[in-house]
């Protein structure tokens, strides 16, 4: 297997990476074309087909674009695969391989936009079909993302670029903390997320809380997690990709959270949802609509259950809330307030979004204001952790993934200061990495990357 988190992918990285720098820079789009076939065909080779039939239609009517009728018909080949393959199965109960296609809501949402782009000029229309499939495909992040746009990403393909140690390093560090953030904190908080959210009613109010606010510590560092392992594999090879992610968790306002979350779908959302509404060249009333829609269809992209749209309707409803307040005034205890305030919104909307239904999510917000006790320190094997150790070195890893943050939010590069120290210190910091990733890292029962369902 190859999955972004077996050592297989290392491997596959490594190799891709070695053929790289021989490769002559006008070829490199073909191997990278090979190594993404190879990537998704392991993967999930039943949607392979879907894959390149709708890439093919997209690159078809991207050449007709002067056509209105045939720009709509490339819009509707992008967008068949998702309504079949993720929405009518949702919506019946159907099973099976194909009803969760690999990566279906990223490599549609990335034609979309090169079909949108070549339809405002913004582009040529691409006259090599497997060119377009190389764009479709891109193996680091077919699965989720970051959304690249194709003239970004595709002239990187034919870029002379030549083998960097020092720019490698720091790949394979950033990568390293990824699968950190993954091994360490996600998964480990995913222990007690899924009792938690399993069972609202055996739980009192502090447990319920803490489950509610380790899935939102979970999901950013799965997500995030990936994001930093694709971006460092990227480095390696010298490609610079989206950053998809800056410190959420400091955000003082909704509107500041999807400038720091999932940057690269809200960016998407911006400019294929938003200004196409209208935008905010219109009345305040107009506006708020805009918004609402714009967060319901982020909500529809990412399930087609009740509780993705009350999601994505919530975090709508904030924002335009939001652009009807006064003024802000500064201050830092006022600014803290803000961050806290923006914090309980995303953690209650998580908790929308992790539940299995509405009920579910309301057994959650019942119980954490009506269910007592305060065992949440003390009765651990509860939360389905099996020992006091356990849920010391989960927090212990919060405390890491915070602290970089904290340092990042400073403007303080901690690749850099390491990067600057002298050599026996800086392979000290090195080596006490390593055996903190052993010592932390739950390497058995991990499961697969939360967004690769979407």
């Amino acid at each position: 297997m190859i999955a972004v988190t077996s050592p297989g992918f290392v491997l596959f990285a490594a190799l891709l990476a070695g053929l790289w720098y021989v490769c002559p820079p006008t070829r490199r789009w073909q191997l990278m074309l090979g190594a993404n076939l190879v990537f998704y065909a392991v993967l999930c080779w039943q949607a392979l087909p879907v894959l390149l039939a709708c890439t093919f239609l997209v690159w078809w009517c991207g050449r007709r674009t002067a056509a209105k009728g045939t720009f709509y018909a490339g819009l509707a080949a992008a967008l068949f695969p998702l309504l079949l393959l993720k929405y009518l199965p949702a919506a019946f109960g159907w099973q099976g391989k194909l009803a969760n296609a690999l990566g279906i809501g990223y490599f549609t949402l990335q034609l979309i936009s090169y079909l949108c782009d070549v339809r405002r000029g913004r582009l040529l229309p691409e006259e090599r079909y497997t060119r377009l499939l190389c764009y479709a495909s891109f193996f680091l992040s077919i699965t989720q993302g970051p959304f690249n746009r194709y003239d970004e990403l595709m002239p990187q393909m034919d870029r002379p670029a030549r083998w960097d140690t020092a720019r490698a390093w720091r790949g394979v560090q950033r990568s390293a903390w990824g699968y950190f953030k993954k091994l360490a904190v996600a998964d480990r908080a995913a222990v007690v997320v899924d009792a938690v959210f399993a069972n609202p009613a055996a739980y009192d109010r502090t447990q319920l809380l803490l489950g509610s606010v380790l899935f939102t510590v979970q999901l950013y560092a799965d997500f995030s997690g990936y994001t930093d392992i694709v971006l460092g594999v990227g480095e390696v090879l010298g490609l610079t990709l989206p950053e998809n992610f800056r410190q959420p968790f400091f955000a003082d306002s909704v509107k500041d959270i999807w400038a720091r979350w999932h940057i690269s779908l809200s960016r998407w959302l911006r400019d294929y949802v938003y200004i196409p509404l209208g935008g905010s060249r219109c009345t305040k009333a107009q506006k708020d609509r805009n918004l609402l829609l714009t967060f319901l269809v982020s909500g529809l992209w990412h399930g087609a259950g009740w509780t993705y749209l009350v999601w994505g309707g919530l975090h709508g409803l904030c924002q335009a809330a939001e652009n009807h307040l006064p003024p802000r005034r500064g201050g830092r205890i006022r600014h803290a307030l803000r961050m806290t305030g923006a914090f309980g919104v995303l953690v209650g909307a998580f908790v929308i979004f992790r539940a299995s239904s509405l009920s579910n999510a309301a057994q959650i917000f019942r119980g954490i204001l009506c269910n007592g006790g305060h065992a949440v320190f003390s009765n651990y094997w509860e939360l389905g952790l099996t020992s006091m150790q356990e849920q010391l070195t989960l927090y212990a890893g919060i405390v890491c993934l915070l602290a970089v943050d904290v340092l990042h939010e400073r403007g303080i590069s901690l690749r850099e200061k390491i990067a600057a120290l002298p050599v026996p210190a800086r392979w000290a910091v090195y080596e006490a990495a390593v055996f903190a990733f052993l010592f932390m890292g739950r390497f058995l029962g991990g499961g697969s990357f939360l967004y690769a369902r979407f």
